[in-house]
């Protein structure tokens, strides 16, 4: 990730969340319109079905570190609203600490069918810190940045193969890839992807992705 042009920069720093569900609500003042209720959760489970396919399963190198059961296994992942479900996991404590300092814990968990691009712990370490304090200070921005990672619709895997897709912040993203390998804006790797929680489906990235 480039350096961040502080308010460019740290404001590229997490859009990281998707959402036609017209999450009306994300303005500067963080103030936000419920959505509709959480879908019933997905059936996929942690370990593969009979005559499942490859892509029916979370996959990525990063899936390794995923609790084998409690709430946050994928199994268990798959029974929680996505903010309470990556609440659950450890490697997302920075992001789970940015959704709630930007109002958006509800918002997320009351959306129906999104895709969340998650950056891990590493990917907000890659911002020098001085930067992330001052965005994670700044409620507009960081509603922006987290907005980005967020697009309102559950992608499959086959969907990112050569994909370009209107976020919640009104921006776009690209992916492209193939198997178990793809990327996001040419800069974010998927390091788990295609993890099930009860509204939405996940991809874990190693990069916090810019708005322009």
């Amino acid at each position: 990730m480039n350096t961040l042009h502080m308010r460019r920069g740290a404001l590229a720093v997490t859009a990281a969340v998707v959402l036609p569900f017209s999450l009306a609500a994300c303005s500067a003042s963080g103030s936000e319109t419920k959505a509709a209720a959480p879908a019933s959760a997905p059936t996929t489970a942690a370990t593969p079905q009979e005559g499942a396919t490859a892509t029916d399963e979370p996959f990525g190198p990063a899936c390794a570190g995923v609790p084998k059961e409690g709430a946050g296994s994928f199994e268990g992942m798959a029974k929680d609203p996505v903010a309470t479900a990556a609440s659950h996991n450890p490697d997302l404590s920075t992001l789970v600490t940015a959704v709630k300092q930007a109002g958006l814990v509800d918002t997320l968990n009351n959306a129906e069918n999104i895709t969340v691009f998650a950056p891990t712990n590493d990917a907000f370490a890659k911002i020098p810190k001085a930067d992330l304090d001052k965005v994670l200070a700044d409620k507009a921005a960081l509603t922006e940045i987290l907005t980005y990672h967020v697009v309102g619709e559950r992608l499959t895997p086959e969907q990112l193969e050569n994909g370009s897709f209107e976020t919640l912040q009104k921006g776009k993203i690209t992916t492209k890839g193939s198997g178990e390998d793809y990327t996001v804006n040419d800069t974010a790797k998927v390091v788990c992807g295609n993890v099930k929680t009860a509204n939405a489906n996940v991809y874990i990235i190693d990069t916090v992705l810019m708005p322009e």
